[in-house]
């Protein structure tokens, strides 16, 4: 019984070392916290949508408070996250220009051939594997299946006769929806800039008209129309530089398909 004791008062013995020991080396060892992560995460807007880069609002705080992380890193949050966040960080508030997604696909059900009817899985992935890449004769087009709407926690995407449109006043440019299409057709692009190519086909003119009503047909005739120089035809298909565009509306006024759309600025 006494040995039963001894072993049981050393145990307690030997506990209360290590636990001493254990609390001396946790405050020795202690990394202090830096109470900007706090600070920045209760400025995020607490989507955890990924848009910036990392996992979530508090990967994000911590990565500006180490200083890998700019201060307008959260495309949700806008100018006034991020002046908060830089007034925390006793930095420069940076600016930065505001963008929404844009599809860049105007071939919907209405204007657009269809080779086949696609039943299958609501994922443009798993249709995309598909003969052709999808049911559509086009195989640059949008497959419709709502990938990109399921990744938008904003509401921001909606259907249109199997074709897929965004919202701007909704999106937050987080880019959740960018990654989710499997045919690259999702770009987000200056909000202020009022003329977009819906169109991302490379097939020639012959081929697009056969296939969509809407398509580029790389006619170069809104190229021709652009005084600034912002819009060139290259593989059969219009794109516009943003950096040069000054809204004029010529290129869409002399586009013979309207794939030019013309948005609010």
């Amino acid at each position: 019984m006494m040995t039963i004791v001894f072993s049981v008062a050393i145990l307690g013995a030997l506990a209360a070392v290590f636990g001493l020991g254990l609390g001396y080396a946790g405050i020795k060892f202690q990394v202090p916290e830096d109470e900007r992560v706090a600070l920045v995460r209760s400025i995020l807007p607490g989507a955890n949508c990924g848009g910036c880069g990392y996992p979530g609002c508090d990967s994000l705080a911590a990565a500006i408070a180490a200083g890998d992380a700019a201060v307008n890193a959260c495309p949700v949050g806008g100018d006034e996250c991020a002046a908060s966040i830089a007034e925390v960080m006793g930095v420069k508030a940076v600016t930065f220009e505001k963008k929404a997604a844009f599809v860049k696909c105007g071939g919907s059900k209405l204007n657009s051939k269809y080779n086949y009817e696609y039943a299958g899985l609501n994922s443009c992935l798993a249709a995309s594997q598909l003969s052709n890449g999808g049911a559509k004769a086009c195989r640059y087009g949008c497959i419709g299946a709502g990938s990109c709407a399921n990744a938008c926690k904003f509401g921001a995407v909606t259907f249109n006769n199997g074709l897929a449109v965004i919202d701007p006043e909704k999106c937050t440019a987080c880019g959740l929806c960018v990654s989710a299409c499997p045919k690259n057709l999702v770009e987000l692009v200056p909000v202020k800039s009022a003329y977009k190519v819906r169109c991302s086909s490379a097939d020639n003119g012959k081929t697009v008209r056969a296939n969509c009503s809407a398509g580029c047909i790389g006619c170069k005739i809104c190229e021709k129309a652009c005084g600034a120089g912002a819009i060139k035809v290259e593989n059969f298909l219009a794109k516009i530089d943003y950096e040069k565009c000054t809204n004029c509306g010529e290129c869409a006024k002399k586009c013979p398909n309207k794939t030019i759309e013309a948005t609010a600025v």
